[in-house]
C-alpha cells in the first residue's frame, strides 16, 4: 500500500495562489517555443521559474491549450480541499505540488473535482489528463494510466475521540461496522483483512463504503460506524482539525492497520498524451533538486512523507 509514516499536519492550511497562464496570439507553440506562463508564486516564499526545455517536452496538445487538466476528489485534506467553508478555491499538497509542476513546465495545471472511483474512467475517456488524488501507484491502475510517483504515506484509522471502540490491532474492528472511501486501495486492503478474522474464529468486518471521504467521517459522527480507514495523514489532519481538535483520534501502527506494501502514491498521467508523463517526471525532479518540493510539503508539516526521486510506475504489488 504506501509506507508508513507518523506525521504532525498544521491545523489550517493556506490558499495556493493559482497560476496564471497565457497563450500567444496564435495560441499555438512549437517544440522549440519558450512557456507562455512566467514565473509563479506557489506560496508566499516560493516562486518557480518555468524551464523552457521541459516545457519543450510537453504533448503538442498541451503547449497549444498551456493547460494541464487535472482530476481530484475534494475533499481529502490535507491532500486536496477547498481553502474554506463555502469557497471554491482549491488547496492542499496535491494543489500546490501541481501549481508548482505546472509553473515549472510553463502551463497551468488545472485541477476539477471528480469523485474517486470515477477518476481513471474519465481520464481514460479523455475529460483529463492527469490525477492528482493522493492516488496510490497500483500495477492494477497502471493499466489505465502511467504513474509518476511522487509521496509515500501508510493508511491509519480515524476513530471517534478518545478511541471508545478501543481499537488497538487489526482484528479489534472484526464484527464491526467501518467505513472506506469506495474505490480506493484502502477498500481492498479492508477486503484482505477479512482472512485475519476467519483465521481467529471471528465474524467479518462489516465494511461500509461511501463515495466520499466526509461521507465516511460523517458515519463515524453518528456512529453509524466505529472507525474510518484511510491515509493516516489525512487521518490526522481531519483529527487535528475537526471541532477544534476535539471530535476524532487516530490509531496508527501497522499492528493496527494491519501489513501493507510501500507502493508510492502517483500522479496518474493520460496514455493518450504521449511525453507527458516524462515532462511531469522531470519537472518534479526538478522541484525536488532545488528543494521547491520539500517546502511544499513543509508548508503541511508533512516531510517525512517526501521521497528521494521521482519515479514512474513504482508499484510494488
Amino acid at each position: 500500500m504506501r509506507s508508513h509514516v507518523t506525521a504532525a499536519v498544521v491545523l489550517t492550511a493556506v490558499a495556493a495562489l493559482v497560476v496564471s497562464a497565457c497563450t500567444t496570439d496564435s495560441g499555438t507553440t512549437t517544440a522549440g517555443a519558450r512557456p507562455t506562463a512566467g514565473p509563479a508564486a506557489v506560496l508566499p516564499d516560493l516562486t518557480v521559474e518555468p524551464d523552457p526545455k521541459l516545457h519543450a517536452m510537453l504533448p503538442e496538445s498541451i503547449r497549444s491549450t498551456n493547460t494541464v487538466r487535472v482530476a481530484t476528489d475534494i475533499p481529502y485534506p490535507p491532500f486536496e480541499m477547498y481553502a474554506n467553508e463555502g469557497s471554491k478555491q482549491i488547496t492542499g499538497i496535491d494543489y500546490d505540488l501541481g501549481q508548482a509542476i505546472g509553473a515549472r513546465l510553463g502551463v497551468r495545471f488545472d485541477f476539477t473535482a471528480q469523485k474517486f472511483d470515477g477518476i481513471l474512467p474519465a481520464v481514460q475517456a479523455g475529460k483529463f489528463d492527469a490525477v492528482m488524488s493522493a492516488m496510490t501507484d497500483k500495477k492494477a491502475r497502471q493499466k489505465s494510466v502511467d504513474f509518476v510517483d511522487y509521496l509515500n504515506a501508510g493508511p491509519g484509522w480515524l476513530v471517534a475521540k478518545g478511541n471508545p471502540a478501543g481499537i488497538t490491532v487489526v482484528t479489534d474492528v472484526c464484527g464491526k461496522p467501518v467505513g472506506v472511501q469506495t474505490g480506493t486501495n484502502h477498500q481492498k486492503l479492508l477486503q484482505q483483512r477479512q482472512q485475519l478474522c476467519e483465521a481467529k474464529g471471528l465474524p467479518p468486518i462489516r465494511i461500509l463504503t461511501f463515495s466520499k471521504e466526509s461521507e465516511a467521517q460523517l458515519a463515524l459522527r453518528s456512529g453509524k460506524v466505529v472507525a474510518d480507514y484511510l491515509d493516516e495523514v489525512t487521518a490526522a489532519y481531519v483529527a487535528s482539525t475537526a471541532d477544534g481538535g476535539n471530535a476524532f483520534s487516530t490509531v496508527t501502527g501497522r499492528a493496527a492497520v494491519g501489513e501493507y506494501s510501500a507502493s508510492p502514491m502517483g500522479i496518474g498521467i493520460s496514455k493518450d498524451q504521449a511525453g507527458l508523463e516524462e515532462a511531469v517526471r522531470a519537472a518534479l525532479q526538478s522541484l525536488m533538486d532545488d528543494g521547491s518540493y520539500r517546502k511544499i510539503l513543509g508548508k503541511y508539516e508533512v516531510p517525512n512523507i517526501a521521497i528521494p526521486k521521482a519515479t514512474v510506475n513504482g508499484a510494488l504489488d
